[in-house]
Parts: C-alpha cells; structure tokens; sequence
C-alpha cells in the first residue's frame, strides 16, 4: 500500500515525494515548499481544464452518435456529415497560412534525417540499448537478419560463406553512398587506398578507421586487418558502423504498464539515469554478469587533425501520457487521483532540467531543449492546453519559455481533421508531428461506431481515409515550415523478425516525405539507417506539398453491401481475439505494456495498447450492428485462449487462461470486448488500468 504525506494541500506517494525531492530538486537547488506550492497552484489551474477537455470529447461523441442513430438505414450523407461536424465544432475553420517558429532544436531533430525508436522507460536495459543506439554495426545486422541475401548461417560459429555475403553486401553499401573514383571498394588494397568522387564526404580519423558522411549520416569503416572478419578481407575491414537512431522516445504511455506510485517511481528513475547519464543495468548472459551502461562519444580527428567528437547516444525524447488518465501517486485536496498527464509533464520536465542546467555527464540536448511527445490530444483546444501546460511547468522550474518542445502524435481523429489548427496552438515549441496508424484506426472505429459496421481490418488499410491521412499529415506539415526545423514521422515497423521485408517497404516512408520513422529494435534502426543513404528526404519534401482533402479523411471505412461468410467471420474475429489476449494476458498478469507477440499465424508482432484499441473496437463494432452474436465471440475467446496458452507453454511464469476464465486476463479482454462502446474514445487504457490494479492487489 501507498503511503501518502501532505505536500502544499496535495497527498503525495512517501518514495515518489523522497525521490523528487532529494534527487531531482535538491540537485537543482530549487526550494522544495515553493515547488510543491506552485505545482498545487497549478494543478489547481489545470485540473478543472484537463476534466473540461474529457467533458467535450464526451459530448461531441454524443453528437456524432445521435447523427448516425438518427439516420439508420439511409445511405450516408458525406456532405450533410460534414456540415453536421461543423456545425459542432469538430471541424474548425482552416487557419490562415502561418509558419512555425521554434527554435533552439537539435539538429537530430531538425536538420538530420534518419531513424527512430521508441523504448518502454520501464526497462532499463531496452531503454539503455535504445539510448546506446545511436550507432549500429553494419555486418552485425546483416550477418543476424533475413535482411541478408544469402542462406542462413550455419550452426557452430561463425560461418565464413555467410560472413563473405555480409562483407560483399557493406561493399555495395559503400559503393552506393561512398562512391570511389573509378573503383570499387571490394577492390580496395587497405585504408590508403581508392579516392571518394566528393572528397567532402571524408570526414576524419576515428580510433578504429575513417569516418565518412553522406546525407548528414555518419560511416564509420573499420580497419582491423588482425581481427577475425578483418583477416578474411584483403582491405582489413572488420566493420561498417553506421549512425542509426537519431532519436528515441523514451515512453511513459502505450508500451508500459503504470498504473500505480510505485510504476510511475520507476519511470521516473529510469529517465533520469538516462539524463543524469548514470543509468545502468546488470544481467547474466553465458554463464556471466554483464553491465550494460550509457555509450560515450565517438571521438576523432578532423581533415586538419583536430580533435572533434559525435554523439554516442540517440538524443532522447520522453512521451508523456495523454489526458485521460489520472493516478493514484498524488491525490488532489479534494481526494480526487491526479491527472497522470499533468504529473509527467512536471516530472519529466524537472529532471530535464538537470541535462538544461549543464549537471549531466553527457548531456542531451545541446541546444539546452526537453523534448516532449504528447500522445493522443482530440483537436486544436487540446493542444493549446498542452501548450499553456508546458508554459506553467516552464514557470514553475524557472525555465525559459520554450524551453519545453511537443511532439504532436496525429493519431485521433479530430486532430488529423484540424492538424493545420494543431499545429498552430503549439507553434513555437513543435517539435515533431507523427501518423499512427493504429490509435488513428481505433478512434476512426469508436467515432463512427454507430454509422454502420466497418470493413475488415486488412481492408482498412487500403481504405480511402487513411490514405488521405497519412498524405495529408506529411502536406500540412511542410505547409506549416516543419522542414528543416523539425520531425516529420511515420509509424512503426512492427515485424522484428521481418527484416528483409521491411527493406524493401519502409524505403517509402521517406519516399512520402517523412524525414523519421518508427523502428522496432536497434538492429531494424541499423537496416533502416540504409535508406536515408538511398534518399536525401529533404530533396524529396521540396517536391511534396499538395494537401488532400479533409472530405476524403472523412470518409467513413463502413462495409457496405457486404456478405461475409462465415468462415469469414470466424476468420476475422480470430485474429482480433488471438491478438487481444495475447497482448491483455502479458499486461495484465506481468504488467508488460509492449512486447513481441506472436500472432494467429505464429509471426511475432510488436503490440501495444494501440493494436489492441483496434481489436476490441473492431469487435465492439460487429457486435453493436449484428454482424457477429456474444456467443460467437465468446466461441472465439475460447478457442484463441488455448492457442496463447500453447504460445506461452514455454513460459515458466505464465498463467493459463484455459481455466481461469474469472481470472483478470480472461475477464480484462472480454470487458474491453463487450463494454466497447462505452468507452472514452475506445481507448483500452481504463480497463486495463483497473484489472492490473487487482491483479497488483492480489
């Protein structure tokens, strides 16, 4: 149990006050009364607003869903619909045509183009791996991955035909981006041989070989002619390093599983090891106790022999939760439990301020910046009250104004309708806009629910909204003078194991005109590092800007005139049962918010809260409108309980679901399912948050 003492009118969780005070405050030198009085005075603000905000989201659902009952059984209406979202003020006017004015910006963030990862801040060693992957070995990745050419290694060490084929594909890498005057670098004799077609591309001397660049990425090539790869190359090259995750978010919402003080604690720690630079993490491995710690900065020599360094670590950002849930860690003077938004923004926020005030061993930002990403805000009010949020947190910690940045996830709805209007309210500290195809399918569901049942999800990707959507947020973006100042991004890869794949599709993101884009792991930032070698994104973006119509974004994904059979519908209500519990069961009974899951098909996916809002929307849907009965689904959630219950057989730790159908993990997935509809904004976040609390409990 929490243990609560009294901080300016507020309840606060003993450790998580102990923490704050002695190791983010006291370093900072700030007055701890005065800070707990100011966060009161603005909770006191800010609360009430943050419960306002929830209200209206509520009330324009209610709107929308009394349109479409109003209406069932005639055919849609796409201009009557959109006069309606108007009318209501779902839509708002276009604004005038402005452009962003942030400033100080890193220039992994503006100016560079390359990839990024998002890490659970739960686990130090993920998130320490995430920081530390800011370079990435070439031969690695390849020799490890199907993103490889060549059959796959043989057992018993280090096979020589597969590490020929790694070595030959990092030579038509180099030849690709590093190109040589009438040469080849598979013809190289050692590191003084061949001469770059653009000698500005050479950059220096590391301690390990020559550090080139080519589309504002770094090369490193290693010479070790005594190492083992390096004494099967005539040149003596080991290695390709290759910078890799530019940035990473550090994720406070989707991947983790913090429902309480003491999981909040942990966040909080964690994020500042990274800051502090201090993190670290041990674990066995082979037999041995292995510490894993913060990378340090690659140093080299320049063309004129100076002595210069690059980042060893991915800048990092932090994503804070959204606005609709609150946490039991500090309790308001009226015992109500605090907006969980509105805690990490001012505790994040402090314990950037040590990297702000120069008292980190490495230091992020350079540009003396914090870097906030804001999940799932529903329109231009909800932003503005992020923006008025970060203004009041900047006063409390006596920062500069704008010194807090936003990453604005476009991902609900009424944001992607009024993005324009987003962008505006935060202007002068955007940072980073984003698509997210899974949170932004799950709110397309709940806004419509009512309007008819919705096609299939595979259908859904090829559906015209969210083509409309992911062109539109790349437009817009440009339109408002992100190029070159700031994020542009699109969403994850979700196939760990799929490397090959994803170099052949995700080269399209940057074809889009995204200058980031979301990877699973270090190893798939290494890969996908290649591709902005391929193409220069800023070169591309000048070609890009025509906005598609917010009519086409409008269209609703409803099946119409569409009879499935019923192994089709078996089919789809398979699928959305196997993921929902094979995500809910991890949450719920191991309080692990993102993990690898294998699908219906045995492929393992990386799941957050984001596919599951889609599963049991899309069910919740069918359901709502006939297109499946209870007893169906409930078939379904049988029969898929026992396939996670063999996909976990080799778990130790596991609990079976078959068997304990009133159990949490059983009971969580079947109210996500069947309490769908109602509710907020179909986001899973409540229910899940209430069945790991009792699970917690016991």
């Amino acid at each position: 149990m929490s243990n609560l003492i009294t901080r300016a009118g507020l309840s606060v969780d003993e450790r998580l006050a102990t923490f704050l005070e002695s190791e983010v405050l006291g370093p900072l030198g700030r007055d701890v009364d005065a800070f707990w009085q100011g966060f009161a005075d603005l909770l006191a603000e800010f609360a009430p607003r943050n419960a306002g905000l929830l209200a209206k989201r509520e009330e324009l659902q209610s709107q929308i869903d009394a349109w479409h009952d109003a209406r069932k059984g005639q055919p849609h209406d796409a201009g009557a619909y959109k006069a309606f979202l108007q009318e209501i003020g779902y839509l708002v006017p276009e604004p005038s045509p402005f452009k962003i004015g942030t400033q100080n910006v890193d220039p992994e963030i503006a100016t560079m183009a390359g990839p990024q990862l998002v890490v659970p801040i739960l686990n130090a060693r993920f998130l320490l791996n995430a920081a530390n992957a800011r370079w990435g070995s070439l031969y690695d990745a390849f020799y490890g991955t199907d993103a490889l050419d060549a059959p796959p290694a043989k057992p018993g060490g280090y096979d020589r035909a597969r590490g020929d084929a790694v070595i030959a594909r990092g030579r038509a890498f180099l030849d690709q981006a590093l190109p040589l005057v009438d040469q080849s670098w598979a013809d190289l004799a050692d590191e003084n041989d061949g001469k770059l077609q653009d000698e500005s591309q050479y950059v220096g001397k590391t301690q390990k070989g020559l550090l080139f660049q080519n589309n504002g990425l770094h090369i490193e090539v290693v010479f070790d002619a005594a190492s083992s790869v390096g004494q099967t190359d005539k040149a003596g090259i080991a290695d390709i390093n290759v910078e890799a995750a530019l940035t990473t978010i550090a994720d406070c919402e989707d991947s983790v599983a913090a429902v309480d003080a003491e999981d909040k604690l942990l966040a909080y720690r964690n994020w500042l090891g990274v800051i502090r630079g201090d993190l670290q993490e041990s674990f066995e491995k082979g037999g041995k106790t292995l510490t894993r710690k913060l990378s340090g900065d690659k140093a080299y020599s320049d063309r004129d022999g100076n002595a210069q360094s690059l980042s060893g670590r991915s800048l990092m950002f932090v994503r804070n939760v959204g606005h609709l849930m609150t946490n039991p860690a500090i309790r308001l003077p009226d015992g109500g439990e605090i907006p969980e938004g509105i805690m990490d923004a001012v505790f994040t926020s402090a314990i950037s301020t040590i990297d702000v005030e120069g008292q980190a061993k490495y230091g992020n930002s350079k540009c003396g910046s914090i870097y906030i990403v804001k999940p799932k805000m529903h329109g231009p009010e909800e932003c503005a009250f992020t923006n008025d949020l970060f203004n009041a947190v900047e006063d409390l910690l006596g920062l500069s104004r704008h010194t807090i940045k936003v990453g604005v996830m476009d991902e609900e709805r009424r944001t992607s309708a009024n993005l324009a209007a987003c962008i505006q309210a935060v202007k002068d500290r955007i940072v980073f806009i984003n698509t997210g195809f899974l949170d932004r399918t799950g709110d397309e569901i709940h806004t419509s629910m009512r309007a008819g049942p919705t096609m299939r999800k595979g259908a859904m990707k090829g559906s015209d909204w969210l083509m409309a959507y992911e062109a539109r947020n790349v437009a817009i973006g440009l339109a408002c003078g992100l190029s070159g100042k700031a994020q542009i991004g699109k969403g994850m890869w979700a196939a760990p194991d799929l490397m090959g794949q994803m170099m052949q599709e995700k080269i399209g993101h940057l074809r889009a005109g995204a200058n980031t884009a979301w990877v699973p792991s270090p190893t798939a930032a290494t890969l996908h590092a290649l591709h902005y070698h391929q193409e220069n994104v800023f070169e591309i973006q000048q070609g890009l800007g025509e906005i598609p119509s917010v009519d086409t974004l409008l269209r609703i994904p409803l099946a119409e005139g569409t009879n499935w059979s019923d192994e089709e519908l078996r089919d789809e209500l398979d699928n959305n049962a196997q993921g929902l519990l094979g995500y809910v069961v991890r949450w719920i009974d191991a309080g692990v918010g993102c993990s690898k899951v294998p699908d219906i098909n045995d492929v393992g996916l990386m799941e957050d809260r984001a596919t599951l809002r889609i599963s049991s929307q899309h069910i919740a849907n069918w359901l709502l409108h006939g297109v499946v009965t209870q007893d169906q689904v409930m078939d379904s959630l049988t029969r898929m309980a026992a396939k996670v219950d063999a996909q976990n057989a080799g778990d130790p730790t596991y609990v079976p679901l078959t068997g304990n159908e009133d159990g949490a993990a059983f009971s969580a997935a079947k109210e996500l399912i069947f309490k769908g509809v109602e509710q907020p904004s179909g986001y899973t976040e409540p229910l899940l948050h209430q069945w790991r609390l009792a699970k917690k409990a016991g």
